[in-house]
């Protein structure tokens, strides 16, 4: 893909959650089964970057559960950001407005969080391109011992999923202009929209670990029907 398309797609992805932000959040009012699970592990002590913090609702179940060191969510949606606003006084949860299809602007220290999150937010990044020097970007930041976990959306999973798929050229593209696994998919809820997903494999996921630095040494399916509409990859540093 170059690098004109993934700004479209980014772009469009960026008008989608700034029109439909509030109705979006509105249907994303607890954690998944899959997020639960991964809470479920931790000791209540690391230090946490959440790439793609959405509305907030992972700081306040990490604040409900006595989380007791900081927590860092970023976000390019405004109306996700003000609900996020709402977390408890007492824990320690900031949010800033930042595109993580641009990891160049996070202006963090290197080797600062021993947890970094990307629940359901990697499916709307498009091209290896961006991919890459996103995970390449989390490596820097990930304490050695840290891990990288992340979530994708698996709506080919789902025949009523698949029908909300729309051709490309709604959003005036072609098939030729994206890659294999991209895909148009649609909302009604408070008016029609458009989004960019792309639908990610185990493999090539795993693909992109080793090629940034990481082993996965945990993969599952979760949520949704028959459980299996998230893939939840767990990542560490190789060893060197």
């Amino acid at each position: 893909m170059n690098s004109a398309i993934a700004t479209r797609l980014i772009a469009l992805n960026h008008e989608f959650y700034a029109r439909f932000g509030e109705d979006f959040s509105a249907t994303r009012g607890r954690l998944q089964p899959g997020v639960m699970r991964i809470l479920d592990s931790l000791r209540g002590d690391e230090s946490i970057l959440d790439l793609g913090c959405g509305n907030g609702e992972l700081a306040r179940e990490l604040a409900r559960r006595g989380h007791r060191a900081p927590y860092l969510g970023l976000d390019f949606s405004l109306p996700l950001l003000r609900a996020a606003e709402s977390h408890p006084e007492q824990f320690p949860a900031s949010f800033h407005a930042v595109d993580i299809t641009q990891p160049e602007t996070f202006s963090l220290p290197p080797a600062t969080f021993s947890l970094i999150t990307a629940f359901a937010a990697f499916h709307h990044i498009p091209s290896d391109e961006i991919r890459l020097r996103l995970f390449r970007a989390v490596h820097t930041l990930l304490t050695d011992d840290g891990r990288f976990i992340l979530s994708n959306w698996q709506f080919l999973n789902s025949d009523k999923l698949k029908a909300r798929i729309q051709p490309w050229s709604a959003a005036g593209l072609s098939p030729a202009d994206v890659d294999e696994g991209d895909y148009l998919l649609d909302w009604k809820r408070g008016g029609t929209g458009l989004r960019y997903a792309h639908h990610f494999s185990v493999e090539e996921l795993s693909t992109l670990a080793e090629q940034t630095g990481f082993r996965v040494i945990d993969s599952f399916l979760s949520d949704g029907e028959g459980g299996r509409l998230g893939l939840y990859q767990v990542w560490e540093k190789t060893p060197r």
